[in-house]
């Protein structure tokens, strides 16, 4: 696992992302702009059902890393399969 320095640095870029979709899809969603760009790409209105599932991805991202900061779980779930000898 990561240090703690480390996690604050990927919470801060997830959290910097996740900002940026949000713009971008609010942009495209309110139709004000036909396109978008983020970096080099550019998005249309065609891509808020792609650009909605990075954003619920970078969502889990940041919620799994303030977890891990804060002590707790980072919401994975683990399978046990208990074993009769």
């Amino acid at each position: 696992m990561a240090d703690r320095t480390e996690l604050k640095a990927r919470l801060e870029f997830w959290k910097s992302a996740l900002e940026k979709l949000r713009e971008a899809y609010l942009a495209l969603l309110d139709g004000g702009v036909k396109s978008y760009k983020i970096g080099n790409e550019e998005l249309t209105r065609l891509d808020l059902v792609s650009l909605q599932k990075r954003i619920e991805e970078a969502e889990k991202k940041v919620d799994e890393l303030e977890a891990l900061l804060n002590g707790g779980a980072s919401g994975r779930a683990y399978a046990v399969v208990p074993m009769d000898w």
